[in-house]
């Protein structure tokens, strides 16, 4: 199919340049590209593994308190609850 597009002078001249030095004629290179801008959408985009930090702190729970009991979990979670609303004083 036959179509017409206007396009950067500089664009079209380093597009021309490209092709030229890849062996291939303009309409494969502009084919290309705009199957890769169109098939973009259909791929997630890779992305890097994420690393997370990993903590050094040393310690650990308060002296007496068992996660397995609930009402320490509950006393643990109130405990944080004061500590941040001094902060806001």
């Amino acid at each position: 199919m036959r179509t017409t597009v206007h396009l950067p002078d500089e664009l079209l001249a380093r597009a021309k340049r490209k092709a030229a030095a890849e062996g291939r004629t303009l309409t494969s290179l502009i084919e290309d590209g705009l199957r890769r801008v169109v098939d973009e959408r259909k791929r997630p985009a890779k992305r890097r593994p994420v690393v997370l930090p990993v903590s050094k702190a040393t310690g650990g729970l308060l002296p007496g308190i068992d996660l397995t009991r609930m009402s320490d979990i509950y006393e643990m979670e109130d405990a944080e609850y004061v500590e941040r609303m001094r902060h806001f004083k």
